[in-house]
């Protein structure tokens, strides 16, 4: 029977591995972000702004975080299978003489296009905007819900 005992030293040779696979599990989520197209990506701070894409039989529902925005500074539209998003983020200008500590906030303009998973009844969709949330439900087009067949016997 053979008895191996593992120094500190081997048991760190194995993290340059990890590193690896972190660096590379990085260099992905670069490629994922890049692969949505440019005006998707927003440098330093990752897309803008968050939303979330969920569906059930009847219908698509989005939601997007949009806190501090002004619903007429908002436009939405739904063309085929995909959703746009545009606005604008309005920061009143500081005096000149104002030194910042920490600056993040940023204004200016943002668009985000969505890739919707089927058509929709672009004709049905609602959009609500309350407490800095953008809700939109979308309905299922009649060719995209699932249909029963019934099955005859002969």
């Amino acid at each position: 029977m053979a008895i191996l005992r593992w120094t500190p030293r081997q048991l760190a040779m194995r993290a340059p591995w990890r590193e690896l696979d972190r660096m590379r599990r990085h260099m992905e989520g670069m490629y994922d972000a890049l692969s949505q197209g440019v005006d998707t990506v927003r440098r330093g701070a990752g897309v803008y702004p968050l939303l979330n894409l969920s569906e059930d039989t009847e219908n698509l529902y989005l939601t997007a975080e949009l806190p501090g925005i002004a619903p007429a500074d908002l436009e939405l539209s739904v063309h085929g299978e995909s959703l746009t998003l545009r606005g604008e983020r309005k920061i009143p200008d500081a005096d000149q003489s104002v030194n910042y500590h920490r600056r993040e906030r940023e204004a200016g303009i943002f668009r985000r296009v969505v890739a919707l998973p089927v058509r929709v009844d672009q004709d049905a969709v609602k959009a609500s905007f309350k407490d800095g949330v953008l809700k939109v439900t979308l309905p299922k087009a009649a060719e995209a819900k699932a249909r029963q067949i019934n099955i005859q016997a002969e």
